[in-house]
């Protein structure tokens, strides 16, 4: 069973967290959890110094954590973007495409199931922050900034 998965090189940050809150309030801690209804651009002036971002998931459909870790990447963040909470393993390869690079579920995910959703599919179809080239930019070269 897997209970942390991580996509990085290297040691995961064991660093406890502390809220976003707290985070903007110090200038000693490197690691932070943000909670569903928190607005991750509250950190983009911190970038630099943190090393971990976890985003909580108290529930499998609140997709809010998606924008969060999208807004983190495309701002330049390059530490470690953890989704832990009520993670599901068919929304790995989905937080992966948006700049989760680990992943501590609430519940342990079966390693068969991972492997098999992480193999499923070659291809993507929309652009993200990953860096894969979706499908149709393969075919239309010309169009990946259009």
């Amino acid at each position: 069973m897997v209970e942390f998965l991580s996509f990085r090189e290297g040691e995961a940050t064991q660093e406890p967290t502390v809220t976003v809150e707290s985070f903007t309030g110090q200038s000693n801690s490197t690691a932070v959890r943000i909670e569903a209804g928190e607005d991750a651009r509250e950190l983009l002036p911190y970038l630099d110094r943190l090393s971990l971002v976890e985003v909580n998931f108290p529930a499998f459909g609140d997709g809010r954590g998606y924008s969060a870790a999208r807004i983190l990447r495309e701002a330049g963040y390059a530490g470690e973007l953890r989704a832990v909470g009520d993670v599901l393993v068919d929304q790995i390869v989905p937080m992966r495409r948006c700049g989760f690079d680990s992943f501590r579920p609430d519940k342990a995910l079966d390693d068969a199931a991972v492997e098999r959703a992480l193999n499923r599919y070659a291809d993507v179809y929309q652009k993200t922050v990953d860096g894969r080239r979706p499908v149709w930019a393969k075919r239309h070269p010309e169009t990946v900034d259009g």
